[in-house]
């Protein structure tokens, strides 16, 4: 785990977010005062820069704690952090608001999220995609935090063996935001689908973009700008025709890239499922790898509400469905039905132990 946890560190002071897509929220920046609450417990979450509308990272959390707290009959309060410099004071504005369950949404609040849990330890706190572990110990640095993670890397290995069976080209590309483990995990785990394909198939498909670790191509950032551009329409000239954008919005750009292209080319969506949560992406997305933030934090607050908080580290997997690969979709026609059951297979076979993924996780 102390690959995750030096992340903590670097991630704390980047303020950088991930996101993909989704419906947003009906409501933000404020209590839901809907329907008032049949119990004397409060369930609050406070975003990361992307806000609750990013319609992904931070949006599927607000989606699980929401729903805990209307299923709990319990009160809820959100906010929404704008800089890295809003993430203490918001949360200090949770705590007196006298919250029993604040959720951190995203690695860029750990630092703080740590110093208000210690500071109040008689709240929960949940913190996804995150260890919380700041001193690199290998433990949560207050015992009052949940931290929740996902090894995307096993889903990202099925979306690359299926990219490399679908490929005429031989050429699959992937590019990121920048180098942290929570976006190289889906990378690693797509460039080791790729060649666990290559293995059973005598074949030769080949990872533009990514050679491993911090070796590939980011953009720096996670916006959808020319740079994201750019860097999509570089993979995109040595041949590929599936390409995996991993950090949010950048996917956008990516899409762009391929329209200017005049190629056929199948897009990789993360987080969410691309064809369902942004409509716009539906003619490119082959699948996309799935990470359920909502469903993750549904269960936290849960426990939190229902009296059996556990700080235990939760880990997604595709065991637990806590990842996944997403539907075909409108590409069902296009994908041979063979290479969809062997990628199923593959599944079954990774839940086993038959199949080993490797990811920063392991560590």
């Amino acid at each position: 785990m102390k690959s995750a946890i030096r992340f903590t560190a670097l991630a704390g002071v980047a303020a950088l977010t991930l996101a993909a897509c989704g419906t947003a929220p009906e409501e933000t920046g404020g209590t839901d005062e809907s329907a008032a609450p049949e119990s004397d417990f409060s369930a609050c979450i406070v975003s990361d820069q992307g806000g609750f509308d990013d319609k992904s990272f931070n949006q599927l959390s607000y989606e699980g704690a929401k729903k805990a707290a209307e299923e709990l009959g319990a009160g809820f309060n959100e906010v929404q952090s704008t800089s890295a410099t809003d993430f203490a004071p918001n949360l200090q504005s949770l705590v007196d608001e006298s919250c029993d369950t604040i959720v951190s949404v995203g690695f860029a609040l750990s630092a703080d999220t740590v110093e208000s849990a210690n500071a109040n330890p008689e709240t929960h706190y949940v913190i996804v995609d995150d260890a919380a572990d700041n001193d690199f110990d290998g433990e949560t640095d207050a015992p009052n935090i949940k931290p929740l993670l996902y090894n995307t890397a096993e889903a990202a290995f099925l979306a690359g063996y299926l990219s490399a069976g679908y490929s005429e080209a031989g050429k699959v590309g992937t590019f990121g935001g920048a180098p942290y483990p929570t976006v190289t995990i889906f990378m690693d785990g797509f460039k080791q689908g790729v060649e666990y394909y290559n293995e059973a198939n005598d074949a030769e498909v080949e990872v533009i973009g990514y050679e491993g670790g911090e070796e590939g191509a980011f953009t720096g950032d996670f916006v959808a700008n020319e740079t994201a551009k750019t860097t999509a329409t570089n993979i995109l000239d040595q041949g590929v025709d599936v390409i995996l954008p991993v950090g949010g919005p950048i996917y956008q750009s990516a899409i762009a890239a391929i329209e200017d292209s005049g190629r056929d080319v199948a897009l990789i969506g993360v987080d969410a499922d691309f064809y369902e949560s942004d409509p716009t992406t539906q003619p490119y997305v082959l699948t996309s790898i799935l990470k359920a933030m909502d469903l993750s934090t549904y269960e936290a607050v849960m426990a939190s509400g229902q009296d059996s908080f556990d700080p235990t580290a939760y880990v997604g997997t595709l065991e637990n469905e806590g990842v996944g690969i997403a539907p075909l979709h409108d590409f069902e026609s296009k994908v041979d039905p063979a290479l969809w059951e062997e990628t199923m297979a593959l599944k079954d076979q990774i839940v086993s132990g038959e199949v080993t993924v490797t990811s920063y996780l392991d560590q």
